[in-house]
């Protein structure tokens, strides 16, 4: 906003979630058709019926009309890999050959002068094309990759969990730290940025296979240190993956138990993949508060497997969803959940649109521990917001003639949805990003 606006409004239809749909049914959603979502010192002021609201604002407030345009909180993803944006669609491996065929090629170019930087901007533009506002971010053992992606997202006042990924071993030279730097390095990022503006910090471990137990303790000394802040792993993504993990630490009695004997399974511990989970592992993630995080373009692509949503929840484990580029293959969350969708029906399960929305936004907000700020246009909460056009290609439009209610109109949307569909992005009630398509009918 500039100096001499105090107020912005959005008009448009309002859609956000106070509650999981999965627990509260058609309660745990406000849906204004007319609605306006009042913006004052880059927090909602008000959601409501535009009618009531247009009369309350100052003569001086600026109204940007959206309608007929749906308006969301900005979507969240809670697990995405900032160096890997050359690697998107890199052919015919699975995990471990794909990451020392591409991934580990493409880290390494971190470490020259000026790359950080620029994939930092690409990534972020990315983001906010697609309607994303924040995330949990990897990003290289470089720790000029962390610095670069802060000061980006800085600059750019959006709200992400990020870290300087740490790796000791089985990596080319290049791509490892020890366990002494990593935790001198994360220290120091940690002191310079978490809590800084809209920045947070995430302690990152990249996997078992990856750390020695010195780094491993290293990074538990760490979160010990710092429990505010995150911690980000992956675990139990591919077979070959687990065996070797438990290989590297036979005294572990399965994968969760390597991450819990080092301080690494708590309430703010993001879990990538948790596909091939045992039953006790699900117990020790519900017991500690850990969040399963859902990648399934990934899971697709590479072919590691399907994760079972429906056996968290009964379990009590919180999930999050993620795109988890670039294993995964579209930054856009309305795609992510399209192939969300596909993988719960391969195992009988489904996933109505409400919960798919409820789930990128409230959802993945409150996984994250940060619902108190963030996912949904309750007062008070910061005014970060994603507007859609849910007939933005000519077939969505084509589709849009026969629904019947809205939510049908939004499982179109969740089906067919991507980054086309964002009209504008907002941070903090700045715009961020609008869109240049022109599709539709």
């Amino acid at each position: 906003m500039t100096a001499t606006t105090a107020i912005r409004a959005l008009r448009g239809r309002l859609l956000w979630f106070t509650a999981d749909p999965h627990d509260a049914g058609e309660r745990a959603h406000r849906f204004v058709e007319d609605g306006l979502l009042v913006i004052e010192s880059g927090l909602v002021k008000a959601a409501g019926e535009a009618k009531a609201l247009l009369s309350t604002l100052p003569a001086d407030a600026e109204v940007v009309d959206h309608r007929p345009h749906l308006i969301m909180p900005g979507f969240i993803d809670a697990h995405i890999h900032m160096p890997q944006t050359q690697v998107v669609a890199s052919y015919g491996a699975q995990l471990i050959e794909w990451l020392n065929k591409y991934t580990f090629v493409e880290e390494q170019k971190l470490g020259q002068q000026g790359h950080a930087e620029k994939l930092s901007r690409f990534f972020l533009d990315e983001l906010l094309a697609s309607g994303t506002t924040t995330a949990a971010v990897y990003c290289s053992v470089h720790p000029q990759s962390a610095e670069a992606f802060f000061t980006e997202s800085d600059r750019r006042n959006t709200r992400m969990i990020a870290g300087k990924v740490m790796m000791d071993r089985n990596a080319p030279e290049a791509l490892t730290d020890t366990a002494e730097s990593s935790y001198r390095d994360s220290k120091d990022l940690i002191a310079r940025w978490h809590g800084r503006g809209r920045q947070l910090y995430a302690i990152t471990p990249r996997f078992a296979l990856t750390s020695t137990p010195e780094q491993l303790a290293a990074a538990g000394r760490l979160a010990a240190e710092h429990q505010d802040c995150h911690i980000q792993t992956h675990i139990n993504e591919n077979r070959a993956e687990i065996a070797f993990a438990r290989e590297l630490y036979p005294q572990a009695a399965d994968y969760a138990d390597i991450y819990a004997r080092y301080g690494l399974l708590g309430s703010k511990s993001l879990m990538g993949h948790s596909i091939h989970m045992l039953h006790n592992e699900w117990r020790a993630f519900a017991e500690a508060g850990a969040v399963a995080v859902f990648c399934p373009t990934s899971n697709l692509f590479l072919g590691s497997g399907l994760f079972d949503w429906a056996h968290a929840r009964t379990l009590g484990v919180k999930v999050a969803v993620a795109t988890d580029i670039g294993g995964g293959t579209s930054y856009s969350m309305l795609r992510t959940m399209a192939e969300a969708y596909k993988v719960l029906q391969l195992q009988g399960q489904s996933l109505p649109a409400f919960a798919a929305l409820h789930a990128i936004t409230l959802g993945n907000a409150a996984a994250l521990g940060l619902d108190h700020l963030i996912g949904s246009f309750e007062p008070g909460r910061e005014a970060d917001a994603v507007v859609l056009d849910t007939g933005a290609t000519r077939a969505m439009a084509h589709r849009l003639e026969t629904v019947r209610d809205l939510a049908e109109e939004l499982f179109v949307l969740v089906t067919l949805g991507d980054e086309r569909n964002v009209v504008a992005t907002y941070v903090m009630g700045e715009l961020a990003s609008a869109s240049s398509f022109s599709g539709g009918a």
